[in-house]
């Protein structure tokens, strides 16, 4: 009998079959292939079996069943081999994703994995995905991150550069952390902020979720009688997965996933992919945070030791600053009562003696040498007495106007013009109102000392807060401090040309770092110096 099919010869040409195409030829030379891929669903074949069974041949009644057999066992094992190679797609995918969730420790990069292996396409593939995670004292689930386009127009934008720059998931995850992590956070605020769940209450889907440890997922939602309408309202979609995130037993979260913008449903192959993906992305999450917790008891530790040994520091220099205070404070009253007796015969005789007497001057030198050792005594016990503040809270701005108007006579023979610009509302500062009264008659006085003579000299005195401290600043227009003078200010007793000797300015400084509070002198690229005091606002033990 003549076949219409070619199933009958062992080689064939391109002309004996129009079915084989371009990339299958080696079908021409391979019959037992040829037979099972091309004859068997071909219509000739069909056409031969027909001719078969006319002619009565008995194998034409048990071929059609061995026929449809066959085909149906290629159909079931075509479905199982699809079946098989997703699986093998997703264990594959799943051992990409975990890797990157076992060896992060860096909270961010593992919430970027896991939300987007949620919602890419070459991941699980849903449209939008939601974060919620128990707060640190777990009586509360908070929404933490939402994830994925809010209309069609942006989901279309995002599905066009994902095309575009063909990343693998790895790689997307980076992406979405260094440029979108922090946007998706404030795009989703509004929903996130709803989100907030007691852990108390047992009848809340979340809650009940966690009990299980299974995910539950929700259909019409708005007509689910065992569902609260107001989160279907919230979250906008009638259908939706809500994943536990369960680690050790501690409830770490959970997942709320949808696709509200292709309303594709939610399998349940999706599901239980989801439920396997679940558990290492809780247990990431569970470790990140846990890690990111210990780093800021870590770095409170260290703020802690930094300040102890500050306070040790503070300690010893405090130390020897008081026996220095306790030497200086004997000296100086041993020398100020002798010079007490010595000025005050001094101006006795000023006073009885004539105009045009010669010996005139010579007083006159002696009551003003005395008055200067006098003033250098006065400083030389405040020194010693700056060790015992008397703190309290006051008003800086009062403080700054009383100082300054005891300083208008000597401003005004310097020929300096004083510009004060203090803030209003400032907060009160804690401090020793004398003692910071006096930092600022010192400062003002070594400015006007470092001024030329002849007037056109300038004074600037302003406030300004600074967070939870206060600044006040005192610019002059006088010579630029070298660094010699400024590291003066570690010496209690000092000596440079700038300045000249004395114990002002480090005094100051002792003053204002006992009460908590610091002086810097810069020296301005114009001419001049500024100097700084940061006041706090804070109670502080001392």
């Amino acid at each position: 009998m003549d076949w219409e099919c070619c199933w009958s010869h062992e080689e064939i040409s391109p002309d004996d079959c129009p079915y084989i195409g371009e990339g299958e030829e080696d079908l021409y030379t391979s019959h037992r292939r040829r037979v099972v891929e091309k004859c068997v669903e071909c219509p000739r074949f069909k056409n031969d079996l027909a001719r078969l069974k006319e002619s009565g041949d008995p194998l034409s009644e048990v071929l059609p069943y061995l026929l449809n057999e066959f085909q149906e066992q290629k159909s079931q094992m075509g479905t199982m081999l699809s079946f098989l190679n997703s699986k093998n797609r997703e264990i594959k995918f799943l051992r990409e994703v975990s890797l990157v969730l076992q060896t992060s420790l860096d909270l961010d990069e593992v919430l970027s994995v896991a939300m987007t292996a949620i919602t890419a396409g070459k991941g699980f593939g849903m449209n939008r995905a939601f974060l919620l995670m128990t707060d640190k004292e777990r009586r509360n689930i908070k929404g933490y991150l939402g994830v994925g386009p809010k209309d069609y127009e942006e989901a279309w934008r995002t599905w066009e550069d994902i095309s575009r720059s063909n990343f693998t998931l790895k790689q997307l995850a980076r992406n979405f952390q260094k440029t979108k992590l922090n946007s998706e956070k404030v795009k989703f605020h509004d929903i996130l902020e709803q989100l907030t769940v007691p852990l108390s209450d047992q009848g809340h889907i979340f809650n009940r979720a966690l009990q299980g440890k299974k995910p539950i997922l929700v259909e019409n939602a708005l007509n689910n009688p065992d569902l609260d309408r107001g989160l279907a309202r919230i979250l906008g979609v009638d259908c939706f997965l809500v994943m536990p995130l369960i680690s050790r037993n501690r409830r770490i979260g959970v997942i709320i996933a949808d696709n509200c913008i292709t309303h594709k449903p939610i399998t349940l192959q999706d599901m239980q992919s989801l439920e396997t993906f679940a558990f290492p992305v809780a247990f990431a999450l569970e470790r990140a945070s846990l890690y990111e917790r210990l780093q800021e008891e870590v770095d409170k530790q260290k703020a802690a030791n930094v300040k102890l040994r500050e306070q040790q520091e503070l300690i010893v220099k405090m130390e020897k600053m008081a026996l220095v205070g306790k030497i200086t404070s004997s000296i100086a009253h041993s020398i100020r009562n002798p010079l007490m007796v010595i000025g005050g015969f001094a101006r006795t005789l000023l006073k009885g003696t004539p105009e045009a007497d010669d010996k005139r001057s010579y007083l006159e030198s002696m009551v003003r040498e005395t008055r200067q050792l006098e003033t250098v005594l006065t400083e030389v016990l405040d020194y010693s007495e700056s060790l015992f503040p008397v703190m309290d809270f006051w008003d800086l701005n009062k403080l700054v106007t009383s100082t300054l108007a005891e300083l208008a006579e000597t401003l005004r023979q310097a020929g300096a013009e004083c510009r004060v610009e203090l803030a209003s509302d400032l907060p009160m500062v804690w401090i020793d109102y004398k003692q910071l009264s006096y930092c600022v008659r010192t400062i003002v006085t070594t400015a006007i000392s470092g001024m030329e003579k002849g007037g056109g000299n300038a004074l600037r005195v302003e406030s300004q807060s600074a967070g939870e401290s206060v600044l006040l600043k005192i610019t002059d227009s006088g010579r630029t401090l070298s660094p010699e003078a400024q590291e003066a200010l570690t010496a209690p007793f000092f000596q440079t040309q700038e300045l000249g000797g004395g114990v002002g300015l480090s005094l100051c400084r002792t003053v204002l770092e006992r009460q908590g509070s610091s002086l810097a002198i810069l020296s301005n690229p114009g001419g001049g110096n500024t100097y700084s005091i940061r006041l706090s606002t804070k109670k502080e033990t001392i």
